[in-house]
Protein backbone atom coordinates (compact mmCIF):
# COMPACT_ATOMS: atom_id res chain seq x y z
CA UNK A 1 0.00 0.00 0.00
CA UNK A 2 2.69 2.57 0.83
CA UNK A 3 4.84 1.36 -2.05
CA UNK A 4 1.82 1.98 -4.27
CA UNK A 5 1.43 5.48 -3.06
CA UNK A 6 5.24 6.51 -2.95
CA UNK A 7 4.90 5.36 -6.90
CA UNK A 8 1.72 7.26 -7.45
CA UNK A 9 3.67 10.71 -5.93
CA UNK A 10 6.25 9.82 -8.19
CA UNK A 11 4.16 9.22 -11.06
CA UNK A 12 2.08 12.47 -10.45
CA UNK A 13 5.35 14.33 -10.19
CA UNK A 14 6.62 13.90 -13.37
CA UNK A 15 3.03 14.36 -14.62
CA UNK A 16 3.45 17.74 -13.74
CA UNK A 17 6.47 18.17 -14.49
CA UNK A 18 6.12 17.16 -18.36
CA UNK A 19 2.64 19.32 -18.69
CA UNK A 20 4.44 22.11 -17.34
CA UNK A 21 7.27 21.31 -19.82
CA UNK A 22 4.69 21.62 -22.25
CA UNK A 23 3.03 24.46 -21.81
CA UNK A 24 6.51 26.45 -21.67
CA UNK A 25 7.71 25.72 -24.59
CA UNK A 26 4.29 25.37 -26.49
CA UNK A 27 2.46 27.72 -24.39
CA UNK A 28 -1.47 27.99 -22.95
CA UNK A 29 -3.36 25.01 -24.50
CA UNK A 30 -7.01 24.00 -23.40
CA UNK A 31 -6.01 19.98 -23.83
CA UNK A 32 -3.52 19.88 -20.91
CA UNK A 33 -6.47 21.05 -18.22
CA UNK A 34 -7.90 18.13 -17.80
CA UNK A 35 -4.69 16.18 -16.95
CA UNK A 36 -3.54 18.86 -14.76
CA UNK A 37 -6.89 18.76 -13.37
CA UNK A 38 -6.11 14.58 -12.71
CA UNK A 39 -2.54 15.27 -11.31
CA UNK A 40 -4.03 17.65 -8.58
CA UNK A 41 -6.69 15.44 -7.76
CA UNK A 42 -4.20 13.33 -7.06
CA UNK A 43 -2.16 15.14 -5.43
CA UNK A 44 -4.87 16.63 -3.08
CA UNK A 45 -5.66 12.70 -2.49
CA UNK A 46 -1.96 11.77 -0.95
CA UNK A 47 -1.92 15.08 0.59
CA UNK A 48 -5.25 13.82 3.03
CA UNK A 49 -3.65 10.05 3.50
CA UNK A 50 -0.56 8.64 5.38
CA UNK A 51 1.55 7.49 3.21
CA UNK A 52 3.10 4.44 5.31
CA UNK A 53 -0.94 2.70 5.85
CA UNK A 54 -3.11 4.54 2.90
CA UNK A 55 -5.36 5.70 6.16
CA UNK A 56 -5.84 9.12 6.57
CA UNK A 57 -3.79 11.27 7.91
CA UNK A 58 -4.04 13.11 11.37
CA UNK A 59 -5.13 16.06 9.81
CA UNK A 60 -7.88 14.85 7.74
CA UNK A 61 -9.08 12.86 10.27
CA UNK A 62 -9.17 15.52 12.74
CA UNK A 63 -11.22 17.77 9.66
CA UNK A 64 -13.85 14.42 9.70
CA UNK A 65 -13.99 14.49 13.54
CA UNK A 66 -14.93 18.38 13.48
CA UNK A 67 -17.30 18.07 10.86
CA UNK A 68 -19.14 14.98 12.45
CA UNK A 69 -19.42 17.26 16.05
CA UNK A 70 -20.64 20.01 13.94
CA UNK A 71 -23.74 17.92 12.33
CA UNK A 72 -24.03 15.88 15.92
CA UNK A 73 -24.32 19.65 17.55
CA UNK A 74 -27.22 20.45 14.84
CA UNK A 75 -28.61 16.88 14.67
CA UNK A 76 -28.39 15.83 18.29
CA UNK A 77 -27.49 12.53 16.64
CA UNK A 78 -24.68 10.53 18.59
CA UNK A 79 -21.68 9.17 17.56
CA UNK A 80 -18.69 7.16 18.60
CA UNK A 81 -14.72 7.65 18.35
CA UNK A 82 -13.06 5.02 18.79
CA UNK A 83 -9.03 4.49 19.02
CA UNK A 84 -7.01 1.62 18.18
CA UNK A 85 -3.56 0.62 18.80
CA UNK A 86 -1.17 -3.05 17.83
CA UNK A 87 -0.45 -4.72 21.16
CA UNK A 88 3.08 -5.40 21.70
CA UNK A 89 4.35 -3.59 18.67
CA UNK A 90 7.71 -2.61 20.01
CA UNK A 91 8.16 -6.60 20.69
CA UNK A 92 7.17 -7.24 16.99
CA UNK A 93 9.55 -4.74 16.34
CA UNK A 94 12.44 -6.33 18.34
CA UNK A 95 11.52 -9.69 17.54
CA UNK A 96 10.22 -9.88 13.60
CA UNK A 97 12.51 -6.68 12.37
CA UNK A 98 11.11 -2.88 10.88
CA UNK A 99 9.88 -4.13 7.79
CA UNK A 100 7.40 -7.10 9.60
CA UNK A 101 6.23 -3.85 12.00
CA UNK A 102 5.28 -1.65 8.69
CA UNK A 103 3.53 -4.61 7.18
CA UNK A 104 1.58 -5.53 10.39
CA UNK A 105 0.44 -1.64 10.69
CA UNK A 106 -0.31 -1.75 6.76
CA UNK A 107 -2.25 -5.20 7.19
CA UNK A 108 -4.10 -4.00 10.37
CA UNK A 109 -5.21 -0.82 8.22
CA UNK A 110 -5.80 -2.44 5.24
CA UNK A 111 -8.40 -4.84 6.95
CA UNK A 112 -9.73 -1.69 9.10
CA UNK A 113 -10.64 -0.03 5.83
CA UNK A 114 -12.18 -3.22 3.78
CA UNK A 115 -14.43 -3.55 6.52
CA UNK A 116 -15.43 -0.76 7.84
CA UNK A 117 -18.91 1.16 6.16
CA UNK A 118 -18.58 3.78 3.60
CA UNK A 119 -19.41 6.73 5.92
CA UNK A 120 -17.18 5.84 8.77
CA UNK A 121 -13.79 7.55 8.56
CA UNK A 122 -10.20 5.62 9.43
CA UNK A 123 -6.92 7.29 9.60
CA UNK A 124 -3.78 7.33 11.80
CA UNK A 125 -3.07 9.98 14.56
CA UNK A 126 0.05 8.94 16.22
CA UNK A 127 2.63 5.96 15.44
CA UNK A 128 0.83 3.61 16.66
CA UNK A 129 -2.69 4.55 16.84
CA UNK A 130 -5.68 5.13 14.76
CA UNK A 131 -9.08 6.68 15.17
CA UNK A 132 -12.50 5.81 13.74
CA UNK A 133 -15.55 7.91 13.51
CA UNK A 134 -18.56 5.95 13.60
CA UNK A 135 -21.17 8.27 12.90
CA UNK A 136 -24.71 7.54 14.34
CA UNK A 137 -23.04 4.90 16.50
CA UNK A 138 -24.05 4.18 20.09
CA UNK A 139 -21.56 2.51 22.36
CA UNK A 140 -22.97 -0.62 22.01
CA UNK A 141 -22.92 -0.54 17.99
CA UNK A 142 -19.37 0.42 18.20
CA UNK A 143 -18.46 -2.72 20.33
CA UNK A 144 -19.87 -4.72 17.66
CA UNK A 145 -17.62 -3.13 14.91
CA UNK A 146 -14.56 -3.72 17.09
CA UNK A 147 -15.38 -6.82 17.78
CA UNK A 148 -15.79 -7.65 14.19
CA UNK A 149 -12.46 -6.01 12.98
CA UNK A 150 -10.96 -8.36 16.18
CA UNK A 151 -12.33 -11.26 14.54
CA UNK A 152 -10.83 -10.57 10.69
CA UNK A 153 -7.56 -9.76 12.57
CA UNK A 154 -7.65 -12.76 14.34
CA UNK A 155 -8.43 -14.61 10.54
CA UNK A 156 -5.92 -13.15 9.04
CA UNK A 157 -2.48 -15.17 8.22
CA UNK A 158 0.35 -13.34 10.02
CA UNK A 159 2.49 -16.37 9.69
CA UNK A 160 2.96 -15.30 5.74
CA UNK A 161 4.65 -12.09 7.11
CA UNK A 162 6.59 -13.32 9.95
CA UNK A 163 6.86 -16.88 11.63
CA UNK A 164 5.03 -16.91 14.92
CA UNK A 165 3.84 -13.33 14.39
CA UNK A 166 0.26 -12.61 16.68
CA UNK A 167 -1.22 -9.81 16.03
CA UNK A 168 -3.94 -8.22 18.24
CA UNK A 169 -5.09 -5.19 19.01
CA UNK A 170 -6.24 -2.58 22.35
CA UNK A 171 -9.11 0.16 21.86
CA UNK A 172 -10.51 3.03 23.52
CA UNK A 173 -14.18 3.82 22.96
CA UNK A 174 -15.91 7.25 23.96
CA UNK A 175 -19.25 8.95 22.53
CA UNK A 176 -19.33 12.68 21.79
CA UNK A 177 -20.61 15.28 24.31
CA UNK A 178 -22.25 18.76 23.38
CA UNK A 179 -18.97 20.69 24.30
CA UNK A 180 -16.69 18.77 22.89
CA UNK A 181 -13.50 19.69 20.47
CA UNK A 182 -12.04 16.92 18.09
CA UNK A 183 -8.87 17.50 20.46
CA UNK A 184 -11.06 16.57 23.66
CA UNK A 185 -13.12 13.70 22.26
CA UNK A 186 -10.14 12.95 20.63
CA UNK A 187 -7.89 12.96 23.67
CA UNK A 188 -10.77 11.21 25.87
CA UNK A 189 -10.54 8.08 22.97
CA UNK A 190 -6.70 7.81 24.10
CA UNK A 191 -7.37 8.01 27.84
CA UNK A 192 -10.06 5.11 27.20
CA UNK A 193 -6.90 3.38 24.75
CA UNK A 194 -4.64 3.81 27.30
CA UNK A 195 -6.54 1.91 30.18
CA UNK A 196 -7.61 -0.58 27.97
CA UNK A 197 -3.73 -1.32 27.37
CA UNK A 198 -2.89 -1.67 30.74
CA UNK A 199 -5.29 -4.31 31.41
CA UNK A 200 -3.47 -6.63 29.00
CA UNK A 201 -3.41 -7.04 24.92
CA UNK A 202 -6.70 -7.60 23.14
CA UNK A 203 -8.86 -5.57 25.61
CA UNK A 204 -11.85 -2.72 25.00
CA UNK A 205 -12.41 0.15 27.32
CA UNK A 206 -14.90 2.92 27.39
CA UNK A 207 -14.61 6.37 29.05
CA UNK A 208 -18.41 7.84 28.75
CA UNK A 209 -18.57 11.95 28.04
CA UNK A 210 -18.51 14.13 30.62
CA UNK A 211 -22.37 15.38 32.20
CA UNK A 212 -22.78 18.59 31.18
CA UNK A 213 -23.02 21.50 33.81
CA UNK A 214 -26.06 21.67 35.91
CA UNK A 215 -27.82 25.20 35.62
CA UNK A 216 -29.34 25.85 38.50
CA UNK A 217 -31.07 29.09 36.73
CA UNK A 218 -32.35 26.92 33.59
CA UNK A 219 -36.03 26.45 33.47
CA UNK A 220 -37.61 23.19 33.95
Amino acid sequence: MPTDINQALVNARQQLNELIKQVKTEGQQDNLLPALETVLTQLDSMARHDHLTGALNRRTLIAMLEGELARSFRTGHTFTLAAIAIDGLEQILEQHGQAAARQVLQQVAKEALTMLRTLDSFGRVAANEFAIVMPTTWLEQSRKAIARLKLRIEQTDWESISPGLKVTFATGLTTNAHKDSAESMLKRASNALHAARSQGADKIMEIEPPLPDYDPNAED
